[in-house]
């Protein structure tokens, strides 16, 4: 239990489990409070499951980055296990408020969208390092979010994924596509090494 202790905190859980609640509270205040019906825009549900990725990116990384690279722990099943515990605090904190007056769902877009952006994240970790990790989750979505593509192309469901309807076919096997993708390539080959410049 002490490993386990040292190892939450050595990643920054606490404190990202916090901004998570946080994020989750002041988005659901929002649309309780500004939205005329109960359920929030597709574009706030993708908001919010992207602030969740994103507040999960620096745990991705501890505080020595070399130490990552010992043997001296089998890192591959910790790492998996790691981002399998995000996803489904993010689905918990997301779907929690299905049973509220201001729900955020379908729940198959949560799902989607949280198992791909955190798989962005994963991504971004094991090519940029923790603290840019956020940047590929956000590099993605904002686009598609600012400037809706039209059209009905495969291309275009695929290119804009998260903003998609939750039953397309395309933006759920790209969803998981990247989340397999990030799970397998952050579970092997860990965070980026930061430059000691």
């Amino acid at each position: 239990m002490r490993y386990l202790a040292l190892h939450l905190r050595s990643r920054r859980v606490p404190a990202a489990l916090l901004a998570a609640i946080g994020g989750t509270v002041l988005m659901w205040s929002v649309v309780a409070a500004f939205s005329e019906v109960p359920d929030a825009d597709s574009t706030m549900v993708v908001l919010l499951v992207l602030l969740l990725a994103a507040s999960s990116a620096h745990t991705l990384g501890g505080p020595d980055d070399a130490l990552e690279r010992t043997g001296s722990r089998r890192w591959p099943p910790l790492r998996a296990v790691h981002l399998l515990t995000a996803f489904a605090l993010i689905i918990g904190l997301v779907l929690a408020t299905l049973l509220t007056g201001a729900r955020f769902g379908p729940a198959a877009m949560v799902v989607r969208d949280a198992a791909g952006l955190l798989g962005l994240t994963a991504l971004g970790a094991a090519l940029l390092g923790a603290a840019r990790a956020w940047f590929l989750p956000l590099a993605w979505t904002l686009p598609a979010l600012v400037f809706p593509f039209g059209g009905d192309a495969v291309a275009v469901r695929v290119l804009t994924w998260p903003s998609q309807p939750h039953d397309s076919r395309a933006a759920a096997v790209t969803a998981a596509v990247v989340a397999v993708a990030g799970l397998a390539v952050y579970a092997v080959r860990g965070p980026a090494l930061r430059n000691p410049g």
